[in-house]
């Protein structure tokens, strides 16, 4: 239990140095990130073995991104603009997932109770389990670049459009809508 404790202090001082302080938000993340793993079987992702799919861009997505290596660059930290505190983290290796659900906290707190209401309370009283909503994206894929025909700015094939016989970036492509004028 000792060494658990350990772990999680080192984990909790990786989560804060990563996001530059301490606060309630942080709180979040890094007890989300620890439930994951206790119930998912997961360890820090050094590829895209771990997948968080954050339903918010609150303080508590640095926490996953430090303790369990989830980032935008790797491709396995994704946005799904919700504004909810809600985190549905994905285990390629054995195929389970898990959306973990912020709980309404007690009223009237003030911002360090909350601190230390979240440092204390149970997982379960946390957090509401419940099953994904969003099935597991592919991994990330790399894509061939095109110089854009009118700002000369390199642009992921993805992103390009077709103009006549000019390659476009999405900034420089101008969009036909007869409905939006």
């Amino acid at each position: 239990m000792a060494h658990k404790l350990d772990s999680e202090k080192r984990l909790w001082e990786k989560a804060a140095a990563f996001h530059g302080h301490v606060c309630p938000g942080l709180t979040i993340g890094y007890r989300a990130a620890l439930y994951a793993m206790d119930l998912l079987g997961l360890t820090f992702s050094d590829d895209e073995q771990v997948v968080c799919i954050t339903e918010n861009d609150a303080c508590g997505v640095d926490a996953i991104q430090a303790i369990l290596g989830c980032s935008i660059g790797k491709g396995n930290l994704l946005f799904h603009m919700r504004g909810k505190q809600a985190f549905s983290f994905y285990n390629r290796k054995n195929g389970k997932s898990v959306r973990l659900v912020l709980k309404a906290k007690p009223r009237d707190m003030t911002r360090e109770e909350t601190f230390d209401y979240y440092q204390s309370c149970a997982d379960d009283e946390m957090f509401d389990v419940k099953e994904t909503k969003i099935q597991l994206p592919e991994q990330a894929r790399i894509f061939d670049s095109y110089v854009c025909d009118c700002c000369g700015e390199t642009t992921g094939a993805n992103w390009i459009r077709l103009s006549g016989d000019k390659k476009l970036c999405l900034d420089c492509y101008e969009t036909y809508d007869r409905f939006d004028v």
